[in-house]
């Protein structure tokens, strides 16, 4: 066994130590957006490319896909905050127009319909093994969380307030699935980024507004 096969078991379940080290590096990211910090950025990366190693040696097709979209998107994200911060002084939040929600919409919609299709031909999604109509149903859940995270991470790479909002919207399918298929760790990560993604959304929304009320 490598080293990226090594782990320890929890409740009974084997864990993987680029698992475990990959979900809790995915939080510190959470607490570092509230505070507006440009190194949730570099964690992301890092956190995307430990969970590739660990959906390597499964190997998980479809997950190694996902993680490879998250760090590249992080990538972007690094350079887009830079930028703002370098011309503005400071990372400017905002709500979104409604043309930037009718697209993330749309985007969601389109897109998970798309990559069902996509990992129901490769059979690149963990639902793949499930019995119809379940099989069904977790394909379209797992297409469904990769395209939200997606949009998700896209939004906060323009400093959005609906970035908290979309993950919100994944973590209750996120939550739910991953305690249904056993995976009590994954499960449990996602309700403590639903509680801190609420009060993200709190925190970004009243200093979205703080302009609007200095010229009041």
């Amino acid at each position: 066994m490598n080293w990226a096969e090594a782990g320890f078991q929890l409740l009974g379940l084997h864990v993987l130590w680029t698992d475990f080290v990959g979900s809790i590096a995915a939080l510190i990211p959470v607490l570092l957006a509230m505070r507006k910090s440009i190194w949730n950025w570099p964690i992301q990366f890092a956190a995307a490319v430990l969970l590739i190693m660990a959906y390597a040696t499964i190997p998980a097709a479809g997950s190694i896909l996902k993680n490879a979209m998250m760090a590249l998107l992080a990538v972007y994200g690094f350079w887009k905050w830079q930028r703002g911060i370098r011309e503005e002084g400071e990372l400017v939040i905002r709500q979104g127009t409604a043309r930037e929600r009718l697209g993330m919409l749309a985007a969601i919609v389109l897109g998970t319909a798309a990559f069902w299709v996509f990992f129901y031909l490769t059979g690149w999604s963990w639902g793949e093994h499930a019995q119809p109509p379940e099989k069904y149903f977790l394909i379209a859940a797992d297409a469904y969380i990769f395209v939200g995270g997606a949009v998700a991470t896209w939004a906060m790479s323009r400093a959005l307030v609906e970035f908290w909002i979309i993950w919100i919207l994944v973590d209750l399918v996120g939550v739910p699935v991953a305690f249904r298929g056993g995976i009590y760790f994954n499960g449990s990560v996602y309700v403590v980024f639903f509680v801190l993604a609420v009060i993200g959304f709190v925190n970004w929304l009243k200093q979205s507004r703080r302009p609007a009320v200095a010229h009041a």
